[in-house]
């Protein structure tokens, strides 16, 4: 009997000792934000926590996501397989239908002994509570007992009231499509609130009070804060708002499209004209633009305070000590650059996005530096496995990005690829535009666009394919962004369509010089068919 009470406290002993010596997750997630941080060199950002983690941390200035929309981008991170591989190419699809035997990232620290649990927005709707990935559900009675309850949308009654009214209108005219979108309220709000009435600052609170939960237990954890904003409706407390001067906000520099560019390479900015207030054509005025900026801006800083609320707990829990921190964002988005706002593009602009890194044992050297490797959000799963000695799947299509964090410096990728279907002729969640889409009042954009693109591609123009099949592939090197429109149903045929921009010379991708290019074009086309695997890093 006493050796089998030495055994067992033996096991408790190591266990213990186990759970210590295992690095806490703090993955932090933020929707739709570009590099419009000051860390970033935003002139107008105003982001105090998210700078300050970067003069502590490892900031990486050339992050790319896989595709630039909320859900195949979500799920690429989340399993660590490229929307290619996974079939995950637009909202609509749930990741574990298309892929039901992966093993996401939270499901990995799981079932090696990690607390998992998620607030907000990490996964996309509908993959939100995959009951795999988390081991238990956050603090929602602790919240429930100070009364603080869970936020809708809008605060102020009459965006309520305007919303209820523009959606009932959608459905009697349009029917069950208008259900995707097309009744979404107002474009922005600002009322005088407290953080917590608006849903991230309440997902804050929940997050902290669910990690002082997990605090008292002995099993590491890995907590998801999934923050909403700055996606559209943007709404966030007056205070943020107030932060900002209308007059300062300057707006985008290219308010046209790449000169020889893809016709089918830009959308007509739907998700936005979507919101109440917004011209359902043409161009935006400059006031307006303004204030949409503004209430972009709002949010941002907005996120970024609660941001620093989850950080500084964690400070006074004693647990920043143990605990690696990740910020990252699902992907980039236009503010009137190239004249559309939202994301899903090929470009940079939508698929280039902030993120930072910080690990309790990083090297000093590396602290608030900068690295100019190329990486992608796919690396994230191994390297979060990497750090907490944990195996990753075999099927993991990212490398870990831990040597650049010892070495900022140093040579890695020569290549990072992102893809995104025909953003001209798909919905804002990028799916294929449906029939009943076309007779909205979106009809006459639609009909504007198709004619650019059969006016561009003549005899290539094949309605099934561009709607359909048609798959811009981009891929980012150190000085070009190289971007190749196929059939994917075709893959070995030749390209529709061909994209260059060299960054040294034009980083605003104003002017496609494909066609002057014939031997670069060859030379990067030849890079570009090794595809990912023949772009990896050297890691001896």
């Amino acid at each position: 009997m006493k050796k089998l009470i030495k055994i067992i406290c033996f096991i408790l002993i190591t266990t213990s000792c186990y759970s210590q010596n295992k690095p806490n997750i703090l993955f932090i997630a933020i929707d739709d934000l570009r590099p419009e941080l000051g860390c970033y060199g935003s002139n107008i950002a105003i982001t105090p926590n998210l700078d300050k983690l970067a003069t502590e941390g490892l900031l990486f200035n050339n992050a790319y996501c896989q595709q630039a929309i909320c859900g195949p981008s979500r799920a690429s991170v989340l399993t660590g397989i490229r929307p290619e591989t996974s079939g995950v190419y637009h909202n609509y699809i749930k990741f574990r239908d298309a892929n039901p035997n992966v093993v996401t990232l939270p499901q990995q620290f799981k079932n090696n002994g990690y607390e998992t649990v998620y607030c907000g927005k990490i996964f996309h709707h509908g993959d939100l509570d995959d009951e795999l990935s988390w081991s238990r559900q956050p603090a929602i009675d602790s919240m429930l007992l100070k009364n603080i309850k869970r936020p809708g949308g809008f605060v102020l009654e009459e965006n309520n009231k305007d919303r209820k009214e523009q959606r009932a209108k959608m459905i009697a005219k349009y029917g069950e499509v208008a259900k995707y979108g097309l009744a979404m309220g107002t474009a922005y709000e600002n009322a005088d609130v407290a953080d917590n009435e608006y849903l991230d600052g309440y997902n804050t609170e929940l997050a902290i009070a669910t990690m002082k939960e997990m605090a008292t237990n002995n099993k590491p954890f890995f907590l998801g804060l999934g923050f909403n904003k700055p996606h559209l409706n943007w709404t966030s407390p007056k205070k943020y708002w107030d932060l900002y001067n209308p007059n300062t906000i300057k707006l985008a520099l290219e308010k046209q499209g790449p000169k020889g560019g893809a016709e089918m390479g830009l959308h007509a900015s739907f998700e936005l004209r979507t919101r109440s207030g917004i011209p359902k054509k043409g161009e935006l005025n400059n006031n307006l633009a303004v204030t949409l900026k503004h209430a972009y801006l709002a949010c941002v800083s907005y996120v970024d305070a609660q941001i620093g609320k989850i950080i500084t707990q964690l400070e006074k829990e004693g647990l920043r000590d143990n605990t690696i921190i990740i910020i990252w964002s699902d992907h980039g988005y236009h503010l009137g650059d190239m004249g559309i706002w939202g994301k899903a593009t090929n470009y940079e602009v939508a698929t280039r996005v902030p993120m930072l890194f910080w690990a309790p044992n990083m090297p000093k050297k590396s602290s608030g530096k900068k690295t100019n490797a190329l990486v992608e959000l796919v690396d994230i799963y191994p390297t979060l496995c990497s750090y907490a000695n944990i195996p990753v799947p075999n099927y993991v299509e990212g490398y870990s990005f831990k040597p650049i964090v010892n070495k900022p410096t140093k040579k890695w990728k020569t290549a990072a690829f992102s893809q995104f279907p025909t953003p001209a002729l798909r919905e804002w969640g990028a799916y294929p535009l449906r029939p009943a889409m076309k007779e909205t009042f979106f009809g006459p954009l639609i009909k504007n666009v198709e004619a650019r693109i059969i006016h561009q591609q003549k005899d290539k123009w094949n309605r099934n394919v561009f709607e359909n099949t048609l798959m811009g592939y981009a891929m980012r090197t150190k000085d070009y962004r190289f971007i190749v429109w196929k059939d994917k149903h075709k893959p070995k045929n030749e390209p529709i369509f061909i994209e260059l921009y060299n960054h040294k010379l034009d980083p605003s991708e104003t002017v496609n010089i494909a066609s002057k290019n014939p031997k670069l074009v060859k030379k990067l086309m030849l890079q570009f068919t090794k595809g990912w695997q023949g772009n990896k890093p050297k890691l001896k």
